[in-house]
């Protein structure tokens, strides 16, 4: 396998050993072909020098993650690497492609958890340490960009660790995939819930596992077109039925029956059960019992897994019902009968577990006893009824027995996948095959038969895309090359399943005759396969036979061959069990077609075997494979045991040694022409500069290098192993060389251009002289032109000046006809009296306008001002009821106020009077001047009529022709002076009527305006009527206000106060009321008290409070349009929090016991923030909700809370005369007057606190719950900015890495490298800065601020140090000094932010910074575990530091890690905490939670002084917020 390579004295070799496979040692003697050997364990031995291979010294101690890489890659080699890596816990080991898992026999939850599954999603295969998430996740990406279904093949023998395996699988692909839960559960959550019922059923113990799977398992995980788990099926291949009624000792049947019989005791007895040793198809063998295993424990969950697939109890109670009619039905033994071939039950015992089996079938017995010991031979003359003897009644029972087991676990894999849910329109699946691997025990019965051949079929599979794969594409580049040797395993499956002479197809035809035996099987296989190769004959027996298999030789013992393959559905047994009672056991035996069910068709469990593993390989074969080879690192199926034989054996057998050998031995680089033309054409430029083709050309460059054994195909280039480094090395000489000569050619350069300079400037002055002479010649060029110009535009000028004269002239001469026409047509203006009334008139109607509006105005100032005036008196008013002495003073004024508004309104009446009147006399005067001008229309037609007339006859009366010319000519003067009187006169009429028309316009509006007077008269009526009203309820209540106020307190407890006012309570409290809304129209009053209310008392009962809630609406309307505007912030403090504040404190919204409003202020949060990517609006959100939780925190406090005794409250807020005063004083109790006028002079602390009912309670939950919310919005939008910048961070480039391995001698080009060395840091800092700058601009608090960055470096550290700890290429001395700089860069930040923002951010990269000083640190084999523990890394643990040293390689200076006895001292430390789990731990975790809690806001923020805030011009206007707006008392 490995390299040819001198062994010479003294060489450290590997040699065989029978105990170890293969031990270490030195050579001390070599004689001819011989080599004397002193291995490690102190033996000297001699070996040909054939079997022995050269050992690495310089192989990494940890061993290598891609067994390619080895230097000698040979089997002690693989051996070596596998075992140091499974002493670490890497049980992951990458061969190519084919990924090799070792079971630990331990937990590792560390490797399994979320946080490994985000690294490796979408990472490059092979460039994290090997894990079976990279298998599945290139399986995964080849499905989404080939659009090709993929398949995973999962192998090993029994006990490596399959389905554990299967089950990592599953997890990462639903990781992957993602689909929504569906009834609370995943489809990879289903598929798992599904195993205990499978292995429950399918499961069994055998030799080497105590949980066997004696049934293979093929996951189908269906996904849609956009890459989303759409469903799932379990498909379910070769159990493995012989079993039910066959058990070798020590084995044990199927799990589901030892579990039935340590059943709850009424379970037992309902099934008519006893202990497994009385059971016929259980005590073949002598195991009844696993050791650490419950049976009955497996039992309840067995159940509890049934019920979570959906299994009804039902179903539950029919399936037992089954598994115990099976026992019973092996205990029915039979003996012969009284007629000749006939058998019966033996005994009673027999007949008694004939009668249980019926019973739990729910059949008839004696159909039961004739189906097991007749048969019935239809003919075409007669029905004959034939008895079976005690044998062949056996063989029926048996087969009865295997067809209802299998039958059963059918329908549990259907019900299973029904549950699950599957995707019909499925476009593509990844199927993740889970199958017993390769068995060969002391007795190899029928069973191991077919499972060898599943393996054997599988082998050929690998073979075929592995093996064959790599001869393919050499064949298809047309190279010379020798095929290299592979176990091509055709042969043996020819044997075993060829027609018509395979060894299947002879066990069938050996079945259908019933006088059949083995030992005439075994002679038949004898004779056919004499000359077989693959086929030897035994010896020593007559009845076995061993097949040379790909793993081994297997000798097989037929004795049972026949007996396990039969497998037919015997009609009686069919036509038995479909009429049963049961329903469940009728569905397992549907009726068969009319054809089938005439004859009992032959069928084998052989046949059937093979007919389903060619579905299995069809299947297989339409997908794309993945291999995962499963190992068993002992039998004791203990961890921390490497057994090296047990490990040589299974690695032959998967064909991972094989699959090593021929990717080495062959071609394993292999270029495309022009990749390697751009790569290495350097070598030989002259293949370069020739005319050849790609492939010509890189021949040359071949053949110029020297390298032999290479080979050019079609389209690529095929290097031997270590071929690339030789060119890579010459490659580099060429370009020192190369550098050497740019440096020359650089210089000469340098001169040129100086020489250049010169030549250039000489040149420069002889243009310029040149060109001095060229501008005078272009000088006078330009006079000479400027001269014809001149003229020309002055010949041009004296033309015009003449044309202007006599355009003058003949302008004058028009101007004169056009006077003396316009002059006569003056005059006949001035006579027209009519335009002249027509303009007195309308100046007149104009005046008197304007007249009126003057007035309109005075008296709405006046009104407006008086009404200001009473606001005033009216809130004196109400601060003077506070007191009952104060009522008295109230009422005089009240009644005087009454009797002013009396005044007033009937000077209103008599104003709008008199507005009326004045409008009817003006209606009246436009009227008579529309009259007026109808008749002059008229009066003017009837005069043009009349000189027509005249004209007519003065043309008809008319003298001569000569005569008449003249009269023509004068009359038609005539008629052209009436014809123009008339259209100005049309004109005129135009004009008036588009005058009547805005005149009627504003009659409209001025009709509009007094109905909207009219409207406030009527308003103001209704307040003098409800202002009178409230007057005289205070005079007629104020006597027995205390028993009011005690009824009322009473029922205020229990009743809302909505429902229990009624009768005479409910006037009194509506008038209180009442008397309170006058002040409502200056400072809004409480917009959700229900004591409210501005109508009627009659209008109450009706619609109580129907004006209020539109009010309450439109403002909250407002104010919810208000807030969803950016309303930017006033200096440091945001307007919309402390908007909303105001409001809700003045509306006394916290105080209710129902409200809309804080559920529609959450709304429009939640509409703000649906854009997660916006950052400047989910930072500005954030600001606002942090402020007012901030108000909210220090202003409100639950019902009940200390500070006022509840005497106080009552006396304060429950009385009718408290709410009364509250409406007077329009706030409320416990909040100053200052607050709700705009006049806040102090802080908030200064305000007491606010009795919040349960809607201000889960208000301020909710708004805590959206201050988490956009906190965890903005970290998560950072993360991902900055997440694929720190995958390019923790790895510096390859050039800017090579830069520095050439040590401290750079050049200008190397400093620039160094800029863009750290490129990708300066992202990192640039976003971060960015992030600052938003949140700044959005007065983020800044112990908020703190918090994100705090958690942003966390995230970094997480990221680079687990990175770090995944990728063996990023633990190297120059990698730890280009992280050290990008370091540095934050750092850096960190000092320009300050502390107020950056915090201890910089504190949190505490597990990077130590990991990249360990890497950079000098002299590491000096230090000491003690001084790297707790003086370098003290925050790192064991496993951490272990698993960097031995990762760390120098690739700048070539040093060593640390020293071995500290990694021994390492490994024994970690051996002590091997059982904590935490600690086995290495990756760190990202703490997503949130840091902080309401508590920690309010400390950290300062006072807020809201008193000053301006609101927004949307609601400035608005009288409804008035209390907005800052007052200055």
């Amino acid at each position: 396998m490995a390299t040819p390579v001198n062994i010479i004295v003294g060489s450290h070799v590997w040699v065989e050993d029978p105990d170890e496979a293969w031990i270490d040692g030195q050579v001390t003697k070599i004689t001819g072909k011989d080599a004397q050997i002193q291995t490690t364990n102190g033996k000297t031995v001699t070996e040909k020098l054939s079997k022995i291979y050269p050992k690495d010294l310089e192989a990494p101690p940890g061993g290598v993650d891609d067994m390619t890489k080895l230097s000698y890659l040979h089997e002690p080699g693989v051996l070596q690497n596998l075992k140091a890596r499974y002493e670490l816990n890497e049980i992951y080991t990458y061969t190519g492609n084919i990924l090799i898992a070792i079971n630990p026999f331990q937990r590792l939850p560390h490797i399994y958890d979320s946080h490994m599954m985000q690294q490796y999603k979408g990472a490059p295969f092979g460039e994290l340490s090997p894990h079976v998430f990279a298998v599945a996740d290139v399986a995964y990406r080849a499905m989404i960009n080939e659009l090709k279904s993929n398949s995973i093949l999962v192998s090993g023998e029994s006990g490596a660790g399959k389905t554990e395996t299967t089950k990592m699988l599953m997890r990462y692909l639903a990781f992957l995939g993602g689909r929504v839960a569906t009834e609370g559960r995943t489809v990879e959550q289903q598929v798992l819930e599904s195993n205990p019922v499978l292995e429950a059923f399918g499961n069994a113990k055998t030799v080497r596992n105590n949980n066997s799977s004696r049934f293979g398992k093929f996951v189908e995980i269906q996904f849609d077109k956009h890459g989303r788990i759409s469903g799932a099926a379990i498909r379910t291949y070769l159990l493995e039925r012989s079993r039910v009624c066959q058990v070798s000792d020590p084995e044990r049947n199927y799990h589901c029956f030892y579990l039935l019989c340590a059943a709850p005791a009424e379970e037992v007895e309902k099934y008519k059960l006893g202990k497994p040793q009385s059971y016929h198809y259980l005590n073949q063998s002598h195991c009844y019992e696993l050791v650490g295993v419950s049976d009955a424990h497996d039992y309840l969950a067995t159940r509890r897994a049934m019920d979570i697939v959906g299994i009804s109890e039902k179903e539950q109670e029919a399936i037992f019902r089954v598994v115990a009619a099976i026992l019973h039905l092996g205990n029915i033994v039979f003996a012969k009968g009284k007629e000749v071939d006939s058998s019966v039950p033996k005994d009673d015992q027999a007949k008694f577990h004939l009668n249980t089996t019926a019973e739990l079938l729910m059949c008839d017995v004696k159909a039961l006893e004739d189906a097991l010991c007749k048969r019935v031979m239809v003919t075409p003359e007669e029905v004959i009824k034939r008895s079976l003897d005690p044998q062949s009644a056996t063989v029926s029972r048996d087969g009865l027995a295997k067809t209802l087991y299998s039958r059963l676990f059918d329908w549990l894999v259907d019900k299973i996948n029904n549950s699950i849910g599957q995707d019909p329109n499925s476009n593509f699946l990844i199927g993740v095959l889970d199958i017993y691997g390769f068995e060969s025990f002391k007795a190899n019965s029928f069973e191991q038969f077919c499972i060898n051949f599943t393996n054997e079929k599988l082998q050929q599979h690998f073979n075929q895309h592995v093996f064959k794969m790599e001869q393919e594409e050499y064949t298809k580049e047309k190279i010379n090359w020798s095929y290299i040797e592979f176990v091509d395993n055709q042969d043996v499956l020819d044997l075993i399943e060829k027609k018509p002479g395979g060894i299947v197809a002879l066990l069938d035809e050996a079945c259908m005759f019933p006088k059949s035996t083995h030992e005439t099987f075994a002679n038949k296989l004898y004779q056919t396969f004499k000359n077989h190769k693959r086929f030897i004959k035994p010896k020593l027996s007559r009845t076995d036979f061993t097949i040379a298999h790909y793993a081994g030789d297997v000798l097989y013992q037929s004795d049972q061959f026949l007996d396990k393959n039969k497998d037919y559905v015997v009609p009686e047994h069919q036509d038995l069990l479909g009429v049963s009672k049961c329903p469940f056991v009728a569905g397992l035996f549907p009726p068969l077609p009319e054809e089938t069910s005439k004859s009992s068709k032959f069928s084998s469990i052989g046949s059937r075997f093979k007919l389903q593993l060619q579905q299995l390989m069809e299947t297989l074969n339409s997908t794309e494979p993945h291999y995962i080879r499963c190992v068993k690192p002992n039998n004791q199926l203990k961890p921390a045991i490497f057994e090296n034989q047990n490990i040589m054996q299974q690695l032959r057998c998967g064909g991972v040694l094989e699959a090593i050998r021929i990717s080495m031995a062959g071609y394993p680089t292999r270029k495309p022409f022009f990749e390697f033309i751009n790569r290495f054409g350097l070598l030989c430029s002259e293949a370069l500069e020739g005319n050849y083709d790609e492939k010509a050309a890189c021949q040359k460059i071949l053949e110029k290098a020297g390298l032999e054994g290479f080979q050019v195909g079609l389209t690529k280039i095929f290097l031997r192993a270590g071929q690339m480094a030789e060119l890579d090395a010459r490659r580099a000489e060429v370009l020192s060389s190369a550098a050497k000569t740019i440096q020359r050619r650089i210089r000469t350069h340098i001169s040129r251009r100086r020489f250049l300079a010169v030549r250039k400037a000489s040149v420069d002055i002889q243009s310029i002289c040149r060109g001095v002479l060229a501008c005078k010649l272009y000088q006078n060029m330009r006079r000479q032109a400027a001269a014809l110009k001149i003229q020309k535009h002055i010949k041009r000028h004296q033309a015009r000046v003449a044309y202007q004269k006599l355009h003058i002239s003949a302008l004058v001469l028009q101007t004169g006809l056009r006077a003396m026409a316009a002059r006569r047509e003056f005059r006949s203006m001035n006579l027209n009296k009519n335009a002249t009334l027509l303009q007195a008139w309308w100046l007149c109607r104009r005046a008197v306008v304007y007249y009126k509006k003057l007035t309109r105005s005075c008296i709405v100032t006046q009104t407006r001002w008086r009404g200001r005036v009473a606001r005033r008196e009216l809130r004196k008013l109400k601060m003077a009821a506070r007191e009952t002495g104060a009522l008295k003073e109230a009422k005089d004024k009240l009644e005087k106020n009454v009797e002013e508004l009396t005044w007033r309104l009937q000077l209103e009446k008599r104003l709008r009077t008199d507005l009326e009147e004045a409008k009817a006399q003006e209606v009246m005067k436009l009227q008579n001047t529309m009259q007026e001008m109808q008749k002059i229309i008229e009066e003017t037609n009837a005069l043009l009529a009349k000189e027509r007339e005249t004209a007519k006859k003065a043309i008809e009366e008319g003298p001569p022709v000569i005569q008449e010319k003249e009269v023509l000519v004068e009359d038609t003067k005539k008629v052209e002076s009436l014809t123009e009187e008339v259209e100005s006169l049309k004109a005129s009429l135009e004009t008036e009527k588009l005058r009547a028309d805005e005149a009627e316009g504003k009659y409209k509006e001025l009709q509009e305006s007094s109905e909207e007077k009219r409207k406030k008269l009527e308003e103001t009526e209704k307040k003098v009527q409800q202002l009178a009203d409230s007057m005289r309820g205070l005079e007629e209540k104020l006597a027995n206000i205390e028993s009011e106020n005690k009824v009322l307190r009473q029922q205020a407890v229990s009743i809302a106060p909505n429902k229990f006012l009624s009768g005479r309570s409910r006037s009194i409290l509506q008038r209180g009321s009442e008397s309170g809304h006058l002040e409502a129209r200056a400072a809004i009053s409480d917009l959700h008290s229900p004591s409210l209310n501005l109508r009627e008392p009659a209008e109450v009962e009706e619609k109580p409070q129907k004006s209020l809630n539109e009010k309450q609406q439109e403002n909250q309307e407002l104010l919810i349009r208000c807030i969803a505007q950016h309303l930017g912030f006033a200096g440091n403090r945001p307007i919309a929090a402390c908007i909303i504040y105001k409001c809700l404190l003045q509306w006394r919204s916290f105080e209710v016991e129902q409200t809309s409003v804080f559920d529609r202020i959450i709304q429009t949060i939640g509409n703000a923030i649906e854009t997660q990517d916006n950052n400047d609006i989910l930072a500005y959100w954030l600001s606002n909700a942090s402020t007012l939780l901030l108000l909210l925190q220090r202003t409100l406090k639950a019902s009940g809370a200390a500070g006022m005794t509840p005497q106080r409250r009552r006396s304060s807020s429950a009385t009718l005369f408290g709410r009364m005063t509250q409406s007077f004083r329009g706030a409320p109790q416990g909040v100053n007057l200052s607050l709700i006028n705009g006049g806040i002079n102090s802080g908030v602390d200064s305000l007491r606190q606010v009795e919040a009912k349960y809607p201000a309670l889960l208000f301020k939950q909710q708004l805590t719950a959206y201050v988490e919310k956009i906190y965890g919005m903005i970290r998560d939008n950072l993360k991902k900015e900055i997440s694929p910048l720190l995958g390019l961070c923790i790895q510096a480039p390859r050039t800017s890495r090579a830069s520095l391995v050439k040590g401290a001698s750079r050049s200008v080009a190397n400093t620039a490298g160094q800029q863009a060395l750290i490129a990708h840091w300066q992202g990192i800092v640039k976003s971060l800065g960015n992030f600052l700058n938003t949140l700044k601009a959005n007065y983020v608090p800044p112990f908020l601020v703190r918090k994100v960055f705090t958690q942003i470096f966390s995230f970094i550290n997480v990221q680079l140090f687990n990175s770090l700890l995944l990728r063996r290429d990023c633990c190297s001395f120059s990698n730890g000094e280009y992280v050290k700089a990008g370091l540095a860069e934050l750092e850096h930040w960190c000092y320009k932010a300050t502390d107020e923002y950056a915090g201890s951010a910089w504190d949190e990269l505490k597990h990077i910074r130590q990991a990249i000083g360990f890497l950079v640190i000098h002299q590491k084999p000096k230090k000491t575990l003690d001084e790297i523990s707790h003086d370098l890394c003290p925050v790192l643990s064991i496993q951490q530091l272990y698993r960097i040293s031995t990762m760390y390689w120098d690739d700048k200076y070539g040093t060593h890690s640390v020293s071995p006895d500290v990694i021994a001292n390492m490994r024994v430390l970690m051996t002590e905490d091997s059982n904590n789990a935490v600690s086995n731990s290495f990756l760190l975790d990202d703490d997503s939670s949130i840091p902080f809690s309401v508590d920690d806001i309010s400390k950290s923020m300062e006072q807020i002084d809201i008193a000053d805030i301006e609101p927004p011009p949307l609601i400035r206007e608005n009288i409804g917020f008035s209390f907005l707006l800052p007052r200055s008392d």
